[in-house]
């Protein structure tokens, strides 16, 4: 039997992605969006079973963390940081990140976040040597969905 090997046009190109943010209603195109991150973890608790020497481990949980880096040219996040300074007020919302490489027989997955709030975040930077102004956000999220998923490649099964 041959080996068989993805073709390398199925690699999905990570800069073929789009970014929506929705905050209160207003979906903002992040088309300043120039690195994005979502992670998904579970906790677990160690579980000691009697006759066995090792441990064996049982998911209790999940979190969702994320980091986003923007090119520092809206103020949509520090409106958001600004706003909780002065009234106490938090606000959530949804990201919705798709990547389509129209090269890759892989086609389109959408991922979308919800229940996000920021952790925190650059306010105000300079750097002589630098090139451009980029803002790092940390946030969190409470739930996330997956409603395109990529399609399955040829010799995965």
């Amino acid at each position: 039997m041959a080996n068989i090997t993805m073709n390398a046009k199925d690699a999905v190109s990570a800069k073929l992605a789009e970014c929506y943010v929705t905050i209160e209603g207003r979906r903002y195109l992040l088309m300043q969006g120039k690195d994005f991150e979502a992670k998904f973890e579970k906790t677990k608790k160690e579980i000691n079973v009697l006759g066995k020497t090792g441990s064996g481990n049982k998911s209790t949980g999940w979190k969702g963390t994320g980091k986003i880096t923007i090119y520092k040219n809206t103020s949509i996040f520090d409106e958001l940081m600004e706003r909780y300074k002065n009234t106490g007020e938090d606000i959530y919302f949804d990201i919705q990140v798709s990547n389509s490489d129209p090269t890759s027989a892989a086609g389109v997955c959408t991922m979308v976040f919800s229940g996000c709030n920021v952790d925190g975040g650059v306010l105000a930077s300079f750097d002589v040597d630098g090139d451009f102004l980029e803002q790092e956000i940390d946030f969190t999220f409470e739930d996330f969905s997956n409603p395109t998923k990529f399609t399955q490649l040829a010799g995965m099964q």
